[in-house]
Formats: structure tokens, C-alpha cells, sequence
């Protein structure tokens, strides 16, 4: 059996790095895709999802070096389900709200801004095969 997913959007903050007990670093950051449809009544209608990312290793530090809000990434990787319900991971927000993530444990990430908007040498690959470690993270709030 296989899982894979793609998607391409934008940051929605800067990346936040740290290291397990290991010394294995990890990025996470969140990644919001659109889309426009025009609805039975003739309305444009703006569709928004979020993606909660981890990346692995020296492919972790790279990212976390790169990439900051805004910037447009296509990332690579296998979706994560939450271990309790088997779907996206559900949290309550400061409200009182319920919300939902999807997350991702990337494969390889792509830098699609353009070399000016990043500051950096994006517009590279940053894989590693076989590097993906398992998905973790004591968090309440993945954005």
C-alpha cells in the first residue's frame, strides 16, 4: 500500500525549529492552499486549508534557514493521522472553537519564490529520502 501527497501554498508564519532528545532537528511550519470556485448562485467562493508540516533532519535546517512567511513552498510527504480518531488532528482554540489540521510529514520540500522574496538561494529541492522520522509533537495548537 502506498500514501502520498503534494500540495502548493504559502507559509502562514516563520518556521519554528528544535531538536528531539536525539539531536535530530525537526521544522514545523503551517501551509494554507486556495481555491476559487464560483458557487450555483454565480458567487466566487475562496476555499482555504491548512496543512500543519514537519520536516526531518539536515533537510529541517534548511528549511528553517529559507523559508519565512509568505514564501510559496510545494511540499512532498505522507499524511499523519491523529492517532486517537485516525483523521485530522482536532484541538479547541482560544475561543472555545473546535478546528482541525492536516498534517504532513515531508519528504522533500520546494522553495517556489523567487530568489528576491526569500533572501536566500531558494528555488531548490531540499529531499532526503529515507530521512522521514516518526511524527511527533506534544502541541494543543498546530498553528
Amino acid at each position: 500500500m502506498y500514501q502520498h501527497i503534494t500540495i502548493v501554498g504559502r507559509l502562514g508564519r516563520d518556521p519554528e525549529m528544535r531538536y528531539t532528545p536525539s539531536g535530530q532537528a525537526v521544522t514545523s511550519f503551517n501551509v494554507a492552499t486556495d481555491r476559487q470556485y464560483t458557487d450555483a448562485n454565480g458567487q466566487k467562493v475562496k476555499e482555504t486549508t491548512w496543512f500543519r508540516v514537519s520536516v526531518w533532519g539536515k533537510q529541517a535546517e534548511t528549511t528553517n534557514q529559507y523559508l519565512k512567511k509568505g514564501l510559496l513552498v510545494l511540499v512532498d510527504g505522507r499524511l499523519t493521522p491523529d492517532p486517537k480518531t485516525g483523521g485530522p488532528r482536532v484541538w479547541k482554540r482560544q475561543d472555545g472553537t473546535e478546528g482541525a489540521s492536516f498534517e504532513i510529514s515531508a519528504s522533500s520540500v520546494r522553495f517556489l519564490s523567487p530568489r528576491s522574496e526569500s533572501g536566500g538561494s531558494g528555488g531548490g529541492e531540499y529531499g532526503e529520502e529515507g530521512s522521514m522520522a516518526p511524527a511527533g509533537g506534544d502541541e494543543d495548537i498546530p498553528f
